[in-house]
């Protein structure tokens, strides 16, 4: 067959592999189908060995990694199911079916737990040149997606650099909520029927997976076939249906149709469950005429489900197919033994050992190598930056794209629909109530926070540090809004990993995420890998930064969450952390804006005192000692205070005593920082809960009535600002720039 095996993704060794244990040449639809299951995208074959660093174990996880998403107990009537994934190179070839096809895709991934999905969220990645386009196109997506599907887009974060011109990150979460002790899985016995229910199979998205497992180049846009269309209304009606056939009992196992498609749902379900399986092809409902067995095999059209049962449950679950407008039929059988067949019109197209489909994947460990860069990074020396005036330099960071407000992408999503959202986007961590599941009598009485971190600037610097910042950073975000962390999901987005320096990238900043995970007894139940996010151009090879994005989930009980936003005229604003240590500004936007620089050495983390830091802002909004918390994060404090007035209607005096370079202070962004406000009344009281906690505080100043923010140094006036300019600056930014 020459190098046709190229054309699949697969390599010679790969190719030589599989011809010995099959002890024969394949044919083209036994390719299609080892090269999308071998493909990065599927078989995780570069990241395998070092996603096991990661824990995944605590008393209130239901179910880790290895199934469609993770499953965590919220309490003794429910269970939470999430996960994140990425859709990153469809969306750059057709920005607004690819994101909108990440959000279906994800939802799949829950209903497939037998989840009813809540909650949305996303990560998105574009260059700071903008193209137009891909912004425009990728959060229209989103929110066609979502909104007509009627889940909410609760939370998320958008950052622009260069690095992400020609390879935009589209990260996007998915959480359902189930009754405690109804857990769908990925699983079945001989015997079982496989039933096909939702969207009728066409041609779209086939090869989409190897697509998504290669590097880019000036063809790229040429992979448009490849990209998947979806439809949120049969979207809608497939939850529903399937939601049903759970409640009715008629569902064994269930598994969504991704990435391969057909052969990958049901080739991955066999395995899971130690057996064969037969497909016929010629049931399964097509769109389009003349469709081949391969096609049909490895299309990756939108809405499907795979439904494990038996076969007296088949007419109900027809019926409930023909009730919501979706396409049902029976189109295969779990067997006994390890064989995967395909069959059309009665003649065998397929045939291939299960193991060697799904388990036999390659698994590399490639070598890795610390990029030269690093040494020319940490020789920065803050200390020689020429002195900037405070007042201009906030101005510069608040307008910049990262840290501007980002009300022009989450208005465009319904962050109300369902009307569970109690802390809306664009706070620490949004807030949700769960009113009942399924049935009214199944209701928690705890709120679910959600909050999405991945400072890729970071990472880049310091791959083990930068893993360790963003651990530490998502569990302060639940924090401050009250929330106890019950575990994260991650969406590793990498280069190309046979490039050694790249490699290298990705094993620290697993080891720092795990360090991290497990330092805090924090599990990793759910996650996603996606590689060759880089684009060979004329000039070289264009690399992102390596970005992995983090989702936090937590309880909160429902009398104690908290905002972000000051509340009362005459509250005093302290500062409390780690704040002994030297202020940097490494990896910082306002070195990046102000200074055009991205340098310097991770401000690292000291673990113990970023625990003390979430256990105090925990007992300070469980005895209502404070009215607000924010943590100093992405632009420094100064924006952090500003954050804090914005929607507010009032103003501040800071009136600070600091005696080195105030631009280190201001616009910083080491870790374990918290700003809090609270009554006159309680200072006293904050300030001995904070020793007591071995961290430390300062007085900024206090909350005054709408009109300025002003801010003295040595009562020297430094800044005075009209609050509601700064705001209208900050809002509309992002929006001028589109």
């Amino acid at each position: 067959m020459g190098e046709i095996y190229r054309l699949y993704g697969l390599n010679s060794e790969e190719y030589e592999r599989i011809k010995k244990k099959l002890g024969r040449e394949p044919n083209r639809v036994e390719l299609g189908i080892l090269g999308a299951l071998w493909s990065e995208h599927c078989s995780y074959k570069s990241s395998k060995v070092h996603l096991k660093k990661f824990p995944t174990k605590a008393s209130w996880v239901v179910q880790g990694p290895g199934e469609n998403a993770g499953v965590v107990e919220l309490d003794s009537k429910v269970w939470l199911a999430f996960k994140v994934e990425s859709h990153n190179h469809p969306s750059f070839i057709e920005p607004f079916h690819g994101a909108a096809t990440g959000v279906g895709g994800i939802i799949r991934d829950i209903l497939s737990m037998g989840a009813r999905p809540i909650a949305l969220a996303d990560s998105l990645r574009f260059g700071l040149q903008i193209d137009k386009r891909i912004v425009r196109g990728v959060v229209s997506g989103i929110s066609h997606y979502g909104n007509c599907i009627g889940i909410p887009t609760v939370a998320g974060e958008t950052y622009f650099e260069e690095c992400y011109v020609t390879n935009p990150l589209v990260n996007a979460f998915c959480l359902g909520v189930l009754p405690a002790g109804r857990l769908i899985r990925s699983r079945g016995e001989p015997g079982n029927v496989l039933f096909l229910i939702g969207s009728a199979t066409g041609r779209d998205g086939v090869h989409g997976a190897v697509m998504a497992s290669g590097e880019f180049d000036e063809k790229a846009k040429e992979k448009l076939p490849n990209v998947q269309v979806g439809d949120p209304y049969f979207g809608k009606k497939l939850i529903e249906a399937v939601l049903s056939a759970v409640e009715e009992g008629l569902v064994i196992g269930l598994q969504d149709l991704g990435a391969a498609g057909l052969s990958g749902a049901s080739s991955e379900l066999a395995s899971k469950s130690g057996c064969g399986v037969e497909l016929y092809l010629e049931k399964v409902p097509l769109r389009e005429e003349g469709m081949t067995p391969f096609e049909i095999l490895l299309s990756e059209s939108q809405e499907r489900m795979l439904i494990v049962t038996t076969e007296d449950r088949v007419e109900r679950l027809l019926e409930l197919a023909r009730t919501n407008h979706l396409e049902g039929a029976v189109v295969g059988r779990l067997q006994e033994g390890d064989t995967f067949r395909a069959y059309y019109k009665g003649q065998l197209v397929a045939e291939l050992p299960v193991k060697l489909i799904v388990d036999e994947a390659p698994v590399y460990e490639r070598p890795y190598d610390e990029p030269p860069y690093i040494k020319g990074v940490r020789a920065f020396k803050q200390d020689s930056l020429p002195q900037v005036g405070v007042k201009e330099a906030l101005l510069k960071v608040l307008t910049s794209p990262n840290v501007c407000s980002k009300e022009w992408v989450y208005s465009q999503y319904d962050h109300q629909v369902g009307t569970n959202t109690i802390i809306k986007p664009g706070a620490d961590s949004a807030v949700l109530r769960v009113k009942w599941v399924v049935r009214p009598e199944v209701r928690s009485e705890k709120y679910i926070a959600i909050t999405c971190e991945g400072n890729g600037r970071m990472v880049y610097l310091d791959p083990y540090e930068g893993g360790r910042y963003l651990v530490a950073e998502a569990l302060r975000n639940l924090a401050c809004v009250g929330a106890r962390p019950l575990g994260i999901t991650d969406c590793l987005n990498f280069g190309n990993p046979e490039r050694p320096q790249v490699m290298w990238q990705l094993v620290k900043a697993i080891e720092g995420i795990a360090s991290a995970c497990e330092f805090f007894g924090v599990p990793v139940v759910s996650g996603n890998v996606s590689l060759y996010n880089e684009t060979v151009e004329r000039e070289g090879i264009r690399n992102i930064y390596p970005t992995p994005i983090l989702v936090a989930v937590g309880s909160v009980e429902v009398k104690h969450h908290m905002d972000h936003t000051f509340k009362e005229v005459g509250d005093l604003v302290f500062l409390v952390g780690d704040l002994k240590r030297k202020f940097s500004l490494s990896g910082s936007e306002y070195l990046k804006v102000v200074h055009g620089r991205v340098e310097g050495e991770v401000p690292g983390v000291n673990l113990e005192k970023e625990r003390r830091l979430h256990q105090l802002i925990l007992k300070l909004v469980e005895d209502e000692v404070i009215r607000s918390a924010h943590d100093v994060s992405l632009g420094g404090l100064a924006v952090c205070l500003l954050e804090c007035l914005f929607g507010s209607g009032l103003g501040m005096d800071v009136d600070l005593y600091i005696d080195q370079r105030l631009d280190f202070f201001l616009f910083s962004e080491n870790p374990t920082m918290v700003v809090v406000s609270l009554s006159r009344e309680k200072a006293e009281l904050l300030k001995d809960t904070v020793e007591g906690y071995g961290l430390d505080w300062i007085l900024l100043g206090r909350v005054k009535e709408e009109g300025s923010f002003t801010l003295s140094n040595n009562e020297e006036l430094l800044i005075d600002l009209k609050v509601d300019e700064l705001e209208r600056i900050w809002r509309k930014q992002l929006e001028s720039m589109l």
